[in-house]
């Protein structure tokens, strides 16, 4: 059990930061957003920015629609802001994507690749579903994960 956990703790070395907001009885209400703020202490580092999103097998609909805002913190500058689309299940065969365990679902994907900050200092992440429906059930958490992207020294 030992070695499996300190392989599995390997694997994770370039996470800066990862943190999931659960949805109250798996339900994504349009006006909740889920907020994330990270630190950035190496601008040198460049970094990858993922969007993970868990859902159940009864979510309505193939796709999400998640608008992201991400910003400086000190200045509220906003650095970019973005509507992004993205497929839970496949359109044809129903058949979900990610990786399940039961009835949910996890996915994790890009939003910023390689992505080099101007300075060190705090950020934040906002998201909300962008859905046609005030209140998205099947969603059970959205989150953010940065970390180092591997660099070819």
């Amino acid at each position: 059990l030992l070695v499996l956990a300190v392989a599995f703790s390997a694997c994770d070395d370039n996470r800066l930061y990862e943190k999931n907001v659960d949805f109250n009885e798996r339900v994504w209400v349009a006006d909740s957003a889920a907020t994330f703020t990270f630190n950035i202490e190496d601008s040198d580092q460049p970094y990858n920015l993922y969007l993970n999103i868990r859902n159940t097998n009864t979510y309505p609909y193939h796709n999400l629609y998640v608008k992201y805002v991400f910003q400086d913190s000190a200045s509220s500058q906003v650095i970019n802001e973005e509507l992004v689309n993205k497929n839970l299940f496949n359109e044809k065969t129903g058949k979900p994507y990610g990786s399940g365990l039961g009835d949910i679902f996890s996915h994790q994907f890009i939003l910023l690749e390689n992505y080099e900050f101007e300075e060190a200092g705090i950020y934040q992440i906002q998201l909300k579903q962008f859905m046609r429906q005030d209140t998205l059930e099947g969603i059970v958490s959205a989150g953010i994960r940065v970390e180092k992207a591997r660099t070819n020294n």
